[in-house]
C-alpha cells in the first residue's frame, strides 16, 4: 500500500512541484505560497507519495481575505488551494492534507479551521462534510494570478466558507 507523507514545503521542493504539479494558468503558484510560508503568514503543505508530490494545500494563518468571512470569523485560519493530482484522487490524500492542517492548527493553539468550497465542487463538499466542516457564510473568493505570458487575471467565484471546531 502506498504511504502518504505530509510536510511543509521546502525551497528545494519548488522545481519538482513545478514539474509534477504544474499550473499553466498560474506558473508562480508554488513560489507564491512558499513565499507566504517564509514570511510566517502560512504553511504550504505538500503531500508526498512514493517520493513524488501528490497534492498540496496552504494554511493561511492570517485567515481568509474575503470581507464576508472576516466579518463572520475574524482571523480564523483558512486551508485553501487544496489540490490532489487527478489520478490520485479518492485515495485519502486530501483527507491526509486536511488532517495535517488541523493538527498544525491545534499545535498553534487555534480552536477552528475553515475552508471554502464552490457550488460546482460537490465531491469536495462531501469530503469536508464527512470530516466535520459545517457552512458558516457565503462569500466571493476573489483572487488574481499572472499567467505564463505575463498577463494578470482577476477572478471572483461564489463560495461557501465552512468551519470545523478543533477540540
Amino acid at each position: 500500500m502506498n504511504r502518504t507523507e505530509i510536510g511543509p514545503c521546502r525551497a528545494e521542493d519548488l522545481p519538482l512541484l513545478n514539474r509534477r504539479l504544474p499550473n499553466p494558468g498560474a506558473p508562480t503558484r508554488h513560489a507564491d505560497r512558499f513565499a507566504r510560508q517564509e514570511a510566517g503568514l502560512g504553511t504550504y503543505l505538500i503531500a508526498w507519495r512514493d517520493g513524488l508530490p501528490a497534492g498540496n494545500g496552504q494554511i493561511r494563518w492570517d485567515g481568509c481575505a474575503a470581507p464576508e468571512v472576516r466579518a463572520a470569523l475574524g482571523d480564523c485560519p483558512e486551508l485553501n488551494g487544496l489540490d490532489v493530482r487527478e489520478e490520485l484522487r479518492g485515495q485519502g490524500i486530501g483527507t491526509a492534507l486536511i488532517r495535517a492542517a488541523e493538527e498544525l492548527s491545534r499545535e498553534r493553539g487555534k480552536t477552528h479551521l475553515g475552508l471554502g468550497v464552490a457550488p460546482d465542487n460537490p465531491r469536495a463538499a462531501a469530503l469536508y462534510a464527512r470530516l466535520g466542516y459545517t457552512p458558516v457564510t457565503a462569500y466571493t473568493d476573489r483572487y488574481a494570478y499572472t499567467d505564463a505570458d505575463g498577463v494578470r487575471h482577476t477572478c471572483a467565484d461564489a463560495c461557501t466558507f465552512l468551519v470545523k471546531r478543533l477540540d
